[in-house]
């Protein structure tokens, strides 16, 4: 622990809030509990906000604080969680056979190319109502990152943070920068280290420092196996800003072109710089000369000398928030991350293969069905991952499931139709399920799939996952699985 009696300056963190609306009325209101909309940090910039209007208008009872204590060390549970399922739980159990009719020929719709399997399940009861090919291993593009998030809220917990320490030797004169793999890392916080490691060297009385900084917590290839990409930095324990240089913005997209939508910002594909670590160091050194503690020589690669001590300390937004963004906004660097610190959890090497083998671990603690299922990266963005439908439809029921609070963020983190994230350019049509359905996006070429949850309209909250290989068109079958989940949200369920 740092503290300052050894003369260690803790960065303070800017508070994250997530609030959760539930409505009681209709089956709009439904909907709207069962997604369990939410709002998250900074990153969010107000992409809710019509979401919030929209539901305020019409919600008149339900709703839950899902604000953090001042005092909590990690974001608790949500309180309502218990409730979820329960709560639309009335009517009759829904059966098969109206979704067989409803959803049989819109799997046959040539846009989905020649590979697809679709399931849909019961979220209260685990009951299987369709299903097609649906313990196919298939290339599940973004939706990947629903199995990765839940190992690492499983095996992390939602309130755990990603550390960045600074280090000083005895004398003050040799500093340390360790990257604890928080990619989220900016440049507001590193300044907020440089001041509380120049608090320190000040009352030690040192103005000049060598520099070096320690990647050495993950381990094997930096690059993904696409190679450089705008999609994703090199992994590595430190960076800046997700190694984005000055002026990149966008959405998340496939190498190839192909794109899940998302808005601008600091998310999504932007040019990358090649070497993050000594980027982010350098950056250091230079807050810490306008501070008027002047380096040495340039930042250099190293560990910290024996017998040094931690000066300075800043922690990530807890794991839940970073689920949220990162499975609203499809982020890949924020999903590699929480794969390594996965990886980490199990003792396994923080690298693509330590961290595929530690997630498929973890998945199988959850008892989850995983039937040919191989995990080559966090992301997604590497075809040799595979999934079934049965696999990711599971997962989501299982993070409703009360007896599984610390997965809640893989349900408040999913994109709503036609309002936030890789899904807010979809399901636009009035008539269609726009604000019902929450479901994660995949896109790669000639891959498109899509896995949320959706209430329908006898009020039943159902998990489903459809998945499509050889697809001609992204837009085409894009719209061919936006017409899947209304007809899931449109039917009645009961034969």
């Amino acid at each position: 622990m740092c503290d300052r009696e050894r003369g260690c300056s803790e960065v303070p963190v800017p508070k994250v809030t997530t609030w959760q609306l539930s409505a009681g009325s209709a089956v709009i209101g439904l909907a709207l509990a069962a997604g369990l909309i939410a709002a998250s940090g900074p990153w969010d910039s107000g992409q809710r906000k019509a979401e919030r209007d929209w539901a305020a208008a019409r919600v008149r009872t339900g709703g839950a604080d899902h604000g953090r204590p001042a005092h909590a060390a990690g974001p608790a549970p949500a309180p309502s969680a218990p409730g979820v399922l329960a709560a639309l739980g009335g009517g009759a159990a829904p059966t098969g056979k109206g979704l067989g009719q409803a959803l049989g020929h819109l799997m046959d719709a040539p846009a989905l190319g020649r590979t697809t399997g679709g399931v849909v399940i019961d979220a209260a009861t685990g009951r299987t109502l369709y299903g097609s090919d649906a313990d196919r291993p298939m290339t599940p593009a973004s939706t990947v990152k629903l199995a990765t998030m839940a190992a690492g809220l499983s095996a992390l917990g939602p309130g755990h943070r990603i550390a960045t320490t600074v280090t000083a030797s005895a004398d003050g004169k040799r500093l340390t920068l360790r990257g604890g793999g928080d990619p989220t890392l900016d440049r507001a916080r590193l300044r907020a280290l440089a001041d509380a490691t120049v608090k320190v060297l000040r009352d030690r009385g040192v103005g000049s420092v060598r520099i070096s900084y320690d990647t050495s917590l993950y381990s094997g290839p930096l690059l993904h196996p696409i190679g450089p990409n705008d999609n994703l930095a090199p992994v590595s324990a430190l960076m800046t800003d997700e190694g984005r240089l000055p002026g990149g913005s966008g959405e998340e997209s496939d190498p190839k072109g192909s794109a899940d939508q998302g808005e601008e910002g600091d998310h999504g594909p932007a040019p990358r710089t090649g070497d993050p670590a000594g980027d982010t160091a350098r950056a250091f050194a230079s807050m810490l000369a306008d501070r008027s503690v002047h380096t040495k020589g340039a930042p250099a690669p190293g560990r910290s000398p024996k017998g040094a001590k931690p000066v300075a300390r800043t922690y990530s937004a807890p794991l839940a928030a970073l689920v949220e963004r990162a499975l609203t906004n499809s982020d890949n660097d924020i999903a590699e991350a929480v794969a390594r610190q996965t990886a980490l959890a199990a003792h396994e090497p923080a690298s693509f293969a330590g961290a595929g083998r530690a997630v498929q671990a973890r998945l199988k603690k959850l008892g989850l069905p995983l039937g040919g299922a191989h995990f080559a990266d966090g992301s997604g963005l590497n075809r040799q991952d595979k999934v079934s439908p049965t696999l990711l439809a599971t997962l989501l029921t299982r993070a409703g499931d009360p007896a599984h609070p610390e997965l809640r963020a893989i349900l408040t983190g999913l994109p709503v139709a036609g309002f936030t994230g890789t899904l807010d350019g979809r399901y636009t049509d009035p008539s269609g399920a726009g604000g019902l359905i929450h479901a994660k996006t995949g896109t790669l070429t000639g891959v498109n799939t899509l896995a949320g949850t959706v209430v329908d309209a006898r009020g039943r909250l159902l998990a489903f996952a459809f998945m499509a290989s050889d697809t001609a068109s992204p837009d085409g079958a894009q719209s061919a699985l936006d017409r899947l989940g209304n007809a899931v949200a449109a039917c009645g369920c009961a034969g």
